[in-house]
């Protein structure tokens, strides 16, 4: 047989294994004559049955159009296994609907992949430079922020700011010409990281919450011009005149904070320097990559995001687009490329970002501002990689969403009885899932998104949330697992920020949402001021129509934060039968006046019923109800049903078992700081590492450097211990070596990671002054257990606070309290909790709590109370 007919049998055999026989039932369902099929490869000349399939979706998608008047069942259009490449979107509209009450549905095999992504083959070693290496950029890539080895993401080439930086009007001014020496400095972009005032942090950026990021225009001689508008937009925030320091935003500074100095810069060919590291050199139209260990770019698959859409709904409140399906479907090597360009990505919250030439001045600002544009905090959401604005029953199942560059899924305005299940969000540039908006058109409703697993998320955009859900209703979000993610799980709502200046939130539509039945662990890994599940802004009309949080369990936070945030404007929610501990600040929070009147009450809120550590007693605090909340002293105080019911419901607890990209690993741990331990020894914490290749992380290794770049100290600690102290002590440091800057090392079955970025550079020293009593103690009593409530000392002495020490009149040994709030607790000054468990009824009991550094522990204070009856 000819060779070319033997490949085309072959081809045809594949397909019809994949596809199935034409009429069979199939595990999907029962095929129908009107069935359509696509393979990789097929013929858009062919007439889309199962022994001629077309090539496209395009191809496919017309088809489609010319039989759904006539439906009488659903049509399916089966994707054979394979990858469908794409440079630009597949649009579908109005003409793609279901119809007669049947819909169109996308059915793929589980390994069928919508990808925006271009092979990169033709590697060669680059003379004069061990290890790197080089290709060729696809014909068409002029642009990616994203590259994957083996469907593992590298890091674009990144790392300390190799000048001083002194801030101007237009940018800034360096201490010498390093980065006008550049290849190309104006590919370069400054990355400036925020967090809680914790040691030794560099801490930048416009509030705990974000990360932005804005792009050099040019570098000439010691003078850094900065993109535009990205760098006003990011400066000049407008301020109340009569309110110093408040911007009209009412979120966050009206500037880069530390004289905008940038954490780090990223995107350039002079930082290609660590294993994983790659960037594209524009201009010279080649990729280059330093390989990982074990990594062979002769073998490898590599790929470069270049469509930045795989798949655009595009219907209109007149003309929705309707009855879509898309199954077992994986969309993935997409990017995004706004913030390459001089727009930047200037963060106000959640991926929305001011936009425009005149956006600090002008964008959502409405009412406050001459010309400012409504409604009130209608900034620029992120886009989705796949969205749908007017979509009605929309319907994502068994899909996954990875490797992509923006926000994953965008179910916009105007969405409408869509569903989301059984599928996973991971390794994502910014947001997970967004549905609707917040800019005063049509919200979304009736989406329910349920029994997803969302983690390892985000990637770039490390403000952005797994779950982002804006002005909606009857919304569910239900039985999903959200874990590893490195700011909050789920945010909700919006406009709630006036009440900083004494006005009500800004009115909206939402109404009817539920949050009930999720597992949430290991979250706010990153970044601060956030929550496991986060509110803002009014969420109805009344407690009966108000946002409802029931049933999850939440647990494990790492920032500073609370399990169950109900933020500025929070109004009518109810959060009841939830399981919640192990977080940083509070359990659930916070007060705030309700300013639509002058009576001066609280938001209605109600906190009932919850199994938690936080201890506050029953109440009513002017329209803030708290009742029959448990003080928990560990899970097995819950009821096994409750904790059996939150998450993944049975059928689809497949998804955790499920890999995605190949196994790796870690990625590196992050915004490492630094404290004295006493002379010769430095006290080391850092952000842990929330993506971890597929594999647990078992342990962190962190190395001490002196000015000249030597090591001259190193300590390992188990991930378990870490988690733990959050800290790690690294002793024997020359005596008059420093400064000294440490960087950290996540390891797991699998490997090591690339370093972290290094800390700022501090030179320990001697200590001896004890700290401070701690303050304002409390016993917050049940029968059995009590909470022990504190705040931090306001003198610490000449070291901070690593810890405390507990001592009950029991008799027992004392409590070693270590823990991240420890560490942020000192300078946010945030009270602490701690669940003591074992006790008597009726009993009274002393208390007593004192301060560690490393001059040791300082004076204590006593509370005294009697227990509850049984």
């Amino acid at each position: 047989m000819p060779t070319r007919r033997r490949a085309a049998v072959i081809a045809l055999v594949s397909t019809l294994l994949a596809l199935g026989v034409p009429g069979a039932e199939t595990a999907t369902g029962a095929s129908t004559s009107s069935d359509l099929y696509v393979s990789p490869s097929g013929d858009d000349h062919a007439n889309g049955t199962a022994p001629h399939p077309v090539r496209t979706l395009e191809r496919a998608r017309d088809l489609a159009r010319d039989r759904v008047a006539e439906l009488n069942g659903d049509l399916t259009v089966h994707l054979a296994s394979g990858t469908y490449r794409r440079s630009k979107p597949l649009v579908l509209d109005a003409r793609d609907s279901g119809a007669n009450g049947h819909k169109v549905v996308w059915q793929g095999t589980g390994n069928t992949v919508i990808s925006g992504g271009r092979k990169v083959a033709g590697w060669q070693q680059v003379e004069g430079r061990p290890g790197l290496w080089s290709a060729p950029a696809p014909q068409g890539l002029t642009d990616t922020r994203q590259l994957y080895v083996d469907g593992v993401r590298a890091q674009r080439a990144r790392g300390a700011v190799p000048v001083t930086l002194t801030q101007t009007a237009t940018g800034y001014t360096a201490s010498s010409d390093a980065l006008a020496r550049w290849k190309h400095p104006a590919d370069a972009e400054f990355v400036y990281t925020s967090g809680e005032a914790l040691w030794n942090i560099e801490r930048n950026g416009l509030g705990q919450w974000t990360e932005p990021r804005c792009r050099i225009a040019a570098a000439e001689g010691t003078t850094i011009t900065m993109a535009q508008p990205c760098w006003d937009n990011s400066n000049k925030r407008v301020e109340f005149p009569d309110i110093p320091g408040r911007t009209v935003s009412m979120v966050g500074p009206g500037h880069l904070t530390n004289s905008g100095r940038a954490t780090y810069i990223e995107n350039a060919y002079e930082l290609l320097d660590q294993p994983g590291e790659w960037y594209l050199d524009r201009t010279a139209h080649r990729v280059y990559y330093l390989p990982r260990k074990g990594e062979s770019l002769a073998s490898a698959d590599v790929e470069a995001a270049q469509a930045e859409k795989l798949v655009d709904g595009r219907g209109t409140a007149s003309a929705p687009v309707r009855d879509i399906a898309f199954r077992g479907l994986q969309f993935s090597y997409a990017t995004w490329l706004t913030p390459s360009r001089p727009e930047g990505f200037s963060e106000i919250q959640a991926g929305y970002t001011i936009t425009g030439e005149k956006g600090w001045a002008t964008q959502g600002l409405c009412q406050y501002v001459e010309g400012g544009t409504c409604p009130f905090a209608s900034w620029t959401k992120m886009p989705g990689n796949v969205s749908f604005a007017y979509g009605q029953r929309i319907g994502f199942s068994d899909d996954v969403f990875a490797h992509l560059g923006a926000s994953g899924l965008d179910l916009g305005t105007g969405s409408k009885d869509s569903t989301v299940d059984g599928t996973i969000f991971t390794d994502i540039s910014g947001n997970g899932l967004e549905i609707g908006g917040v800019d005063g058109q049509t919200p979304a409703s009736g989406v329910q998104v349920t029994n997803n697993h969302l983690y390892g998320l985000p990637r770039e955009f490390h403000g952005g949330v797994a779950i982002l859900n804006g002005h909606t209703q009857h919304n569910t979000i239900a039985h999903n697992q959200i874990d590893h993610v490195g700011y909050s799980a789920i945010s909700l709502g919006w406009g709630g920020w006036p009440d900083k200046i004494g006005d009500p939130a800004t009115p909206n539509p939402s109404h009817d949402n539920a949050v009930r039945d999720n597992l949430i662990f290991d979250y706010m890994q990153m970044l601060d001021d956030g929550g496991g599940i986060y509110t803002q802004g009014l969420t109805g009309t009344s407690m009966a129509d108000g946002e409802k949080v029931t049933g999850n369990v939440i647990h494990d936070q790492w920032g500073l934060g609370k399990s169950v945030y109900t933020d500025n404007g929070c109004t009518y929610e109810t959060v009841e039968g939830n399981v919640l501990y192990n977080a940083a600040y509070a359990n659930v929070a916070s007060r705030h006046t309700d300013y639509r009147d002058d009576l001066g009450n609280n938001d209605p809120t109600l906190v009932k019923d919850n199994w938690w550590e936080e201890g506050t007693s029953d109440g009513d605090n002017k329209g803030l109800v708290t009742s029959g909340n448990k003080i928990m002293t560990g899970i097995s105080d819950v009821p096994s049903e409750i904790i059996g019911s939150a998450g993944l419901e049975p059928a689809h607890r497949r998804l955790l078992d499920r890999a995605v990209g190949a196994e790796a690993a870690p990625e590196a741990p992050s915004r490492v700081g630094t404290s004295t331990a006493g002379t010769g020894s430095l006290y080391v914490t850092f952000n842990p590492s929330f993506v971890d290749g597929g594999s647990q992380v078992t342990g962190y290794t962190a190395r001490a450097y002196d000015a000249s770049g030597r090591q001259v100290g190193e300590q390992a600690v188990t991930a378990a211990e870490f988690r733990r102290t959050a800290l790690v002590r690294i002793g024997g440091l020359p005596s008059s070596g420093g400064p000294f800057t440490v960087t950290v090392t996540a390891s797991n079955a699998h490997g090591t990671s690339a370093p972290s970025l290094a800390s700022l550079p501090l030179t320990p020293t001697a200590v001896s002054a004890l700290p401070g009593a701690p303050t304002s103690p409390k016993l917050r009593k049940a029968s059995a257990a009590a909470t022990v409530a504190w705040t931090p000392p306001t003198a610490t002495g000449d070291a901070e606070v690593v810890g405390y020490r507990v001592t009950v009149s029991d008799g027992r040994d004392p409590i070693e309290v270590g823990g991240r709030d420890v560490l942020v607790g000192q300078p946010s000054a945030k009270g602490m909790f701690r669940v003591v468990g074992g006790l008597r009824p009726a009993t009274a009991y002393t208390v007593t709590i004192a301060a560690v550094t490393a001059a040791g522990t300082g004076p204590a204070v006593t509370v005294t109370a009697t227990t509850k009856s049984a």
